[in-house]
């Protein structure tokens, strides 16, 4: 099934997940095949809670769900100073996630980085 039609929606949820990065790609946000939905990423916030040490954050659009597919690079190991927050995504420039698509982060070091993602469920 195709995206919905976003002009003629009859469901809108705001939805937000949290996660703490590790050294491997974790899916954030996943639209699985066949789900009628569009999701409208509007916000992605990565917050270094290592109050000495910077990391480095990568956040993937992967081509199919499940972190699966081929992935395109939304932020390449962007450094995170220690206790700072850095924006990835915001409402001003924000993306939709078509069915089969999904989004993934990863840090560069366990347990430093955490993400916060707000997105909108349209169908």
């Amino acid at each position: 099934m195709a995206a919905p039609n976003i002009v003629d929606v009859t469901t809108i949820l705001g939805k937000t997940v949290t996660l703490a990065l590790t050294t491997s790609a974790q899916a954030l946000v996943n639209n699985p095949a066949s789900s009628g939905k569009v999701l409208k990423i509007n916000s992605l916030y990565v917050a270094n809670i290592d109050g000495t040490n910077a990391a480095d954050v990568t956040v993937n659009h992967y081509s199919q769900d499940d972190i699966g597919g081929t992935a395109t690079k939304i932020a390449n190991t962007i450094t995170v100073p220690a206790d700072a927050t850095l924006v990835v995504i915001s409402k001003d420039a924000s993306i939709y996630l078509e069915e089969d698509k999904s989004i993934g982060a990863l840090a560069s070091a366990s347990g430093d980085l955490e993400v916060v993602c707000s997105y909108e469920e349209i169908s």
